[in-house]
């Protein structure tokens, strides 16, 4: 197949190699963020033998199990719009000019996992070939590929486990480890983070069956790819492409001041203001509230945005600061009323 290069690949020279330079950083910064040295090299290698941008989010990396090497895997992962490019540059593709044939079944319904009955999806791809049009069906079935959970009747709450995350973790360090916990009888569900499998899954199910329908038909094209909605019943993915790109330029920006694990914050102290690891944060504002409660209450009338932002990333460690502000006024008042 004769691919045209992918726009962020630049082969000249000179100034055009600076340029290439410049694009694989913002591609390592953005779209393929969580990659090792290795798995980068790897996903540049077949962005270019596919001919895909990731700067155009066309193709992204997805790495599984980063906390935990044994389980350690990357996954490179293209929107459907990509897989259609592939194979519109073969020049012998022609789409199905037919809906996909979607099948259901009443016995299949249910309300927290399946609630329009789907059973499976039918897309057909045409490939031309010795001067004829071939047919290549690809199917799909809903329990095979929809993001189907064990989750509480009542949802999930995040619980302690009472670990803490390493102080060289590139973005959790000093932070306590979490779990989810479901609340009530455990019960099938869709994964509340892949929200279009439940307002579109006729949608996503014909997603897949389309890939498969396209792998089989130009299988040395695809090797290594996959699409979206087939990655989201294995793995919980919280961010799509673009907030992945969103979330690397921001990684970016938090590198220039500090690191992205703190909090710029202004201690009352006649100091510029300082930028504050989060893991430590909230034990420096409790013995603050405890040593000095006069310069506490200052503190936290200055400081109101940057305790928004600790509450978002910490929210057991906001709770406990949320409370000993509330016993410190308490307190306060109670001694202003007997004075």
């Amino acid at each position: 197949m004769a691919v045209k290069p992918s726009q962020f690949v630049v082969a000249d020279m000179g100034a055009l190699v600076t340029a290439e330079a410049r694009n694989m950083d913002l591609v390592r910064r953005t779209v393929a963020k969580d990659c090792d040295p290795a798995e980068f090299d790897q996903f540049i290698h077949i962005c270019r033998a596919v001919g895909l941008d990731p700067l155009r989010r066309q193709i992204y990396a997805f790495v599984f199990g980063k906390d935990d090497p044994s389980k350690r895997r990357m996954s490179v992962v293209t929107a459907i719009d990509g897989y259609r490019a592939i194979a519109e540059r073969t020049k012998c593709y022609r789409p199905d000019e037919r809906a996909p044939r979607i099948e259901y079944s009443d016995a299949a319904k249910c309300s927290s996992k399946n609630p329009l009955g789907l059973v499976r999806a039918e897309v057909t791809v045409y490939k031309y070939s010795h001067g004829a049009w071939f047919p290549t069906v690809g199917e799909a079935y809903w329990d095979e590929y929809a993001p189907i959970i064990e989750g509480g009747e009542g949802g999930f709450e995040w619980v302690d486990t009472g670990q803490y995350y390493p102080k060289d973790h590139p973005t959790k360090a000093g932070k306590p480890k979490r779990k989810k916990v479901p609340i009530g009888d455990v019960v099938e569900c869709l994964d509340p983070s892949k929200p279009n499998w439940r307002k579109m899954g006729r949608v996503m199910i014909a997603k897949c069956a389309e890939a498969q329908a396209l792998r089989r038909a130009w299988p040395d094209d695809f090797a290594g790819l996959e699409v979206d909605e087939e990655v989201d019943r294995r793995a919980s993915i919280d961010l799509t492409a673009s907030e992945l790109a969103e979330e690397g330029a921001s990684a970016k920006r938090f590198e220039l001041i500090g690191g992205p694990n703190c909090i710029t914050i202004d201690w009352c102290d006649g100091e510029p203001l300082r930028r504050e690891p989060v893991g430590q944060f909230g034990d420096k504002v409790l013995k603050l509230i405890k040593e000095q409660p006069d310069i506490a209450l200052i503190f936290e009338d200055r400081n109101r945005d940057a305790l928004k932002e600790y509450w978002a990333l910490d929210k057991s460690g906001a709770l406990a600061v949320k409370a000993a502000y509330e016993k410190l006024k308490s307190e306060t008042r109670s001694q202003e009323a007997a004075e």
